[in-house]
């Protein structure tokens, strides 16, 4: 079953870079909207239970962020947008964000 991780790398003072580490799993953006296909698709990233962004590929900038704590979950879909799942549990990760 594909995994996901995240990891924030520096890049101004209230900016990131998002790291999309993911195992099992092909960013696939010239299928997005098509069928689903095991192990393939994109990722949905929420800032505060905020969808802001479809990701098609590992890497995404996170700009200009406002003071104070975010949380970020970043979940995995098929093609067609459908939530990937393993034993009904979504796939996905989630982290803290601290802009000071």
């Amino acid at each position: 079953a594909p995994t996901i991780a995240l990891v924030f790398h520096p890049d101004g003072p209230q900016s990131r870079n998002l790291e999309i580490k993911v195992e099992n799993f092909a960013f696939d953006p010239l299928a997005v909207n098509a069928a689903h296909i095991d192990g393939h698709g994109h990722a949905h990233v929420y800032i505060n239970d905020i969808k802001i962004a479809r990701a098609y590929g590992p890497w995404m900038h996170l700009e200009a962020l406002p003071v104070g704590t975010h949380q970020l979950r970043v979940t995995l879909n098929s093609n067609d947008h459908s939530q990937l799942t393993v034993d009904g549990a979504p796939i996905e990760a989630t982290a803290t964000l601290v802009i000071e």
